[in-house]
């Protein structure tokens, strides 16, 4: 058997030093690829918790607004030929202000009226009224560019008896 020179030896040796010093930083570099795919991964769980937290939190918001709009006043009444507004009115507007104020949505206020009068009377009465609850919102910081305003008059009647008890229902505001 052939021995190896003195430096075929040191060559070798060179060489299986380098193959396991390179066979080592395989392992090392992946595990650090092994790593980065899990800090990744444990990123996006944590990214994918965090927005589902966020959507929780906003349909538990919706929902207490909704809560809180279905125990506000919604519907204001005036008196015969008037749209001025009553203290009763201004203290219940007063709770839609405090909501208003903390979301960003947009109402409509219908206009009513009943049927004594004319219609084009009526209709202007009802624009009247819901302009008067426009302006109490608008004056109290509510900006104008989410108000609606619309009058139907005698048109869409709550209550189609006769006499002032089915009329004072018809004299009114509602909010939507």
């Amino acid at each position: 058997m052939k021995t190896l020179p003195a430096a075929g030896k040191a060559l070798s040796v060179i060489f299986a030093v380098t193959w396991m010093i390179g066979c080592a930083s395989t392992d090392t570099a992946d595990q650090t690829a092994t790593e980065s795919a899990s800090a990744i991964e444990a990123e996006q769980v944590a990214s994918e918790q965090a927005a589902a937290k966020a959507a929780m939190a906003k349909a538990a918001m919706a929902k207490a607004a909704k809560e809180a709009m279905a125990a506000l006043d919604t519907v204001f009444y005036f008196d015969f030929d008037q749209s001025m507004l009553s203290a009763e009115t201004r203290a219940a507007l007063d709770g839609q202000v405090a909501h208003l104020k903390t979301t960003t949505s947009s109402i409509r206020l219908e206009g009513h009226a009943d049927e004594r009068g004319t219609r084009e009377y009526n209709v202007a009465l009802g624009e009247r009224r819901a302009n008067a609850v426009s302006g109490y919102l608008i004056g109290n910081g509510i900006p104008s560019y989410r108000i609606e305003v619309v009058s139907y008059g005698e048109e869409r009647a709550a209550n189609y008896g006769t006499g002032d008890p089915a009329w004072s229902k018809n004299r009114r505001v509602e909010l939507k």
